[in-house]
């Protein structure tokens, strides 16, 4: 349990890794390392809430990921509208805003109305945001922001660029890894350039609400400096 003088970060961004080694490990296909891993975002997502954090990111299905199985692609594409049915209630009722941030580009017709349909349902009356980054590259979200700016015909600088992204939302505090992977993988590039960043060798379907805890600790103890010098002469 956090202490009541814990700094909670307004802003959580996690990259949920390792779920087809998770599965791997219990012998098990990759889809079902992925139903875990949607529990576990369950919880997280509660948990979040109920500590006070305003907004959180998971990188749910990178552009990348079009390059496994076929099977496989089809299989999170049915899970992801299976967690927007399953959890609608559930957002509703603790006041969380669903949205998702990515290409719309490849997705069929019917996931597209699934989310529109939650992002609308959960649009005005919200205390915290789950975005979820799906069918994201950070790559491709500076591309589209820049020919965004472009067609308006702006001049494009550090302090407005942000206004172009997919959703403009305070950049996050603290960016998680699971699975002991020390890499960014094309997450949030333009966001993430002071965030702390945290690694565990947790599989993402066995992060639990005391692993963000746990993160959030570790978050507490570093020093922010933004490119500065703390007490600098």
């Amino acid at each position: 349990m956090l202490e009541k003088k814990t700094e909670i970060p307004k802003h959580i961004a996690i990259i949920m890794d390792g779920n087809g080694r998770w599965a791997k490990e219990k012998n098990k296909p990759r889809v079902f390392g992925h139903k875990a891993g949607a529990e576990a975002l369950r919880k997280v997502v509660t948990h979040s809430k109920k500590i006070g954090v305003k907004y959180l990111t998971v990188y749910a299905f990178s552009t990348e990921n079009w390059k496994r199985s076929k099977e496989e692609v089809e299989a999170l594409m049915l899970l992801f509208k299976a967690y927007i049915s399953s959890e609608r209630k559930d957002l509703l009722k603790n006041k969380i805003r669903f949205v998702v941030s990515g290409r719309k580009e490849g997705v069929s017709e019917s996931l597209l109305k699934a989310i529109d349909s939650l992002e609308e349902a959960t649009s005005k009356d919200y205390e915290m945001t789950l975005n979820i980054a799906f069918n994201y590259g950070g790559r491709s979200e500076i591309v589209d922001a820049f020919n965004k700016a472009m067609a308006t015909g702006e001049k494009v600088t550090e302090e407005n660029f942000s206004k172009f992204l997919y959703n403009q939302f305070p950049d996050p505090e603290l960016l998680i890894r699971t699975s002991g992977e020390f890499r960014i993988s094309n997450f949030l590039l333009w966001q993430i350039a002071y965030s702390e960043i945290y690694v565990t060798d947790v599989y993402w379907p066995d992060f639990s609400e005391k692993d963000l805890d746990k993160a959030i600790e570790n978050f507490n103890k570093r020093e922010r400096r933004f490119g500065g010098r703390l007490n600098a002469e």
